[in-house]
């Protein structure tokens, strides 16, 4: 049985793309459209791609470029910080990977996973022994796979960042059970919290992982096996224990905080009885 193996590799950043940035892959006079999906042929061969979020919109809102590099290369940037790479060669990626980083403020953060997708004659579409196996690689599903592939690789530079926060939780609520108290000073607890909430706000404003790809509304024949796909790579239950982590240690944080507050408000108290204890005695020790 013949058989093509394509491989996928996808490498996340430390923040995430700009829509001009994205732009800037994409040539300015045809920034405008009324299609949903743009192809720019490149005159050093290929093409690149973009789609939009909505018909008629400018291509600032776009959802990913597709650079075609060859018939079977293609790179996808995600604007949530992550490059999916189809069948390009590790010098080709390292080029690109090199290219982006040159970005202000970007730094590779994950270098992601590998994936392959392979072509069976006759196969039906299954996902086996952690390989996708199709008939026939279209451009739908190879869409799919590197929507799946950018998800799980964002959603682990992200798990980076909860586990260093719920580290870091962990030694305030440590350091509040051995000594009973907390500092009095609540800014930090402030700035600590915000940076959990916006946390959160990027899981759930970039990643879109509870969304099915375009092409999988359109074919719904596609939607069991896309489950199996989103199973490989455990979306479901790691953005819902990403979720519970933050949602946790937001609510911890706020109780250490309550407790910072109220220890600040004891001080306070004691200092004004202090005070007034001093104008007392003074105030005794001028009528004598």
């Amino acid at each position: 049985m013949a058989s093509t193996t394509h491989s996928f590799t996808a490498v996340a950043f430390s923040r995430t793309f700009s829509h001009k940035e994205l732009l800037a892959f994409i040539p300015k006079a045809e920034s405008i459209t009324r299609t949903r999906e743009l192809r720019f042929p490149l005159f050093m061969g290929g093409e690149i791609r973009a789609r939009s979020r909505q018909p008629g919109s400018r291509i600032g809102a776009l959802r990913e470029v597709h650079i075609r590099l060859a018939a079977v290369e293609e790179v996808i940037l995600f604007p949530f910080g992550v490059v999916v790479f189809r069948n390009v060669a590790p010098e080709a990626r390292e080029t690109w990977l090199d290219r982006l980083k040159a970005l202000p403020h970007v730094g590779q953060t994950t270098q992601g996973e590998d994936f392959s997708v392979r072509e069976e004659d006759g196969a039906q579409s299954r996902v086996s022994q952690g390989a996708l196996i199709l008939e026939f690689l279209s451009p739908k599903w190879a869409a799919v796979v590197a929507q799946t592939m950018a998800q799980s690789t964002a959603m682990e530079h992200y798990e980076r960042i909860v586990d260093d926060l719920f580290v870091r939780t962990g030694s305030i609520v440590r350091r509040l059970r051995k000594r009973g108290k907390v500092s009095m000073q609540v800014r930090p607890f402030h700035r600590f919290i915000g940076e959990a909430v916006n946390t959160r706000n990027d899981v759930l404003s970039n990643l879109h992982l509870l969304d099915k790809p375009e092409a999988v509304w359109e074919d719904p024949s596609m939607g069991r096996v896309y489950a199996d796909l989103r199973g490989e790579f455990d979306l479901g239950d790691r953005y819902h224990t990403l979720e519970s982590k933050l949602q946790g240690m937001q609510e911890t944080l706020e109780l250490v905080l309550d407790v910072a507050r109220v220890r600040r408000i004891e001080f306070l108290e004691i200092a004004v009885l202090g005070i007034i204890a001093i104008e007392l005695i003074l105030s005794l020790s001028l009528h004598h």
